[in-house]
C-alpha cells in the first residue's frame, strides 16, 4: 500500500473513532510498527492528527493524558461519584457474577453494596480487600501491579479474565465521547478493561459529568456498548443518547 493512501486511511479512521492505537493500526494495515509510527509522525507534523503515548488522537479534541495517584483522584468530584456509585451498587441483585474494575468511582460502590449472594471478581488489591472486610466472597485476578492506580494489569491478568462470563460488570473511565468510546491514559490498562468488558453480560461505565469533556490516549470501549451511570444528564451532542443514565439524588 501506498504511504499517501495508508495515512488517509490512519485519518479516515481516526475520524470514526476519535483515538486510535499503534498496535491496532498494525493489525488493521498489516503493517511494522516502525511503519505505522512514521506515519503518526508525518501526520503530526502536518497537524493533522495530534501523535500521544502508543497512538494518536483527533485535532481539537481535549486531551488528558496525565494520570493522577489514586488518593488524590477520590477526592475529585467526591460527592458526584458517591451519587454514581451508590446507584451502581443497587444493580447488583442475588447470584450475580460480577466484575469490578479498578479505580475510585467503582471503589465507592463497595459500602452500598448488601447482596451477600453476588461474588465478585476485581483486578484492584483495595477492592478486593475492602470486599473481603465486607463479607463478600471476591476473587482477585493475577497479574502485574501497577502501583499509581492500584490495579491489576498485563498479559497474565488479561488471559485470567479469558476464563470469566460476568452477568454484570461496573467499569471506570477518564473519559467519554461519542467518536472515541470511553478512555484511558494507559494501554495495559485500557486491554484489561476492554477484556472484562466483553465478558459482561451487562456493562455499565460510572463516569462523573466531568468525563464528557475529556479524551484520554487509548480507547477500551465504544460509547453505546455499555449504560452510563452520571450525576448530570449532558447536554449538546450528548441528549439523543439513550444509554446515558442519571444516579437518583440521594
Amino acid at each position: 500500500m501506498l504511504t499517501e493512501t495508508r495515512q488517509e486511511q490512519i485519518l479516515r479512521l481516526l475520524r470514526e473513532k476519535g483515538s486510535v492505537t499503534v498496535t491496532e493500526l498494525t493489525e488493521h494495515f498489516g503493517a511494522s510498527e516502525s511503519t505505522i509510527r512514521r506515519d503518526l509522525n508525518a501526520l503530526h507534523k502536518k497537524g493533522a492528527l495530534v501523535k500521544v503515548f502508543g497512538g494518536a488522537v483527533q485535532t481539537g479534541e481535549k486531551l488528558s493524558t496525565k494520570e493522577e495517584k489514586v488518593s488524590l483522584r477520590a477526592e475529585q468530584n467526591r460527592e458526584e461519584k458517591i451519587r454514581i456509585a451508590r446507584h451502581a451498587a443497587a444493580l447488583v441483585r442475588p447470584e450475580d457474577f460480577v466484575y469490578l474494575d479498578a479505580g475510585t468511582t467503582t471503589g465507592y460502590m463497595i459500602p452500598f453494596l448488601t447482596e451477600k449472594s453476588a461474588v465478585f471478581v476485581t483486578n484492584a488489591v483495595s477492592h478486593a480487600l475492602k470486599l473481603s472486610e465486607n463479607g463478600f466472597r471476591v476473587i482477585l485476578i493475577g497479574g502485574e501491579l501497577k502501583a499509581a492506580t492500584e490495579a491489576i494489569v498485563g498479559n497474565e491478568a488479561y488471559a485470567d479474565l479469558q476464563k470469566y462470563n460476568f452477568t454484570k460488570g461496573f467499569f471506570g473511565t477518564n473519559g467519554a465521547g461519542i467518536e472515541a468510546g470511553f478512555t484511558t491514559p494507559d494501554i495495559n490498562e485500557a486491554m484489561i478493561k476492554q477484556c472484562a468488558m466483553r465478558r459482561s453480560r451487562e456493562r455499565y461505565v460510572l463516569c462523573d459529568s466531568s468525563k464528557f469533556a475529556l479524551t484520554s490516549p487509548v480507547s477500551f470501549g465504544e460509547f453505546r456498548e455499555a449504560v452510563i451511570i452520571t450525576d448530570r444528564l449532558p447536554g449538546g451532542e450528548y441528549e439523543s443518547c439513550e444509554n446515558i443514565v442519571e444516579a437518583e439524588k440521594e
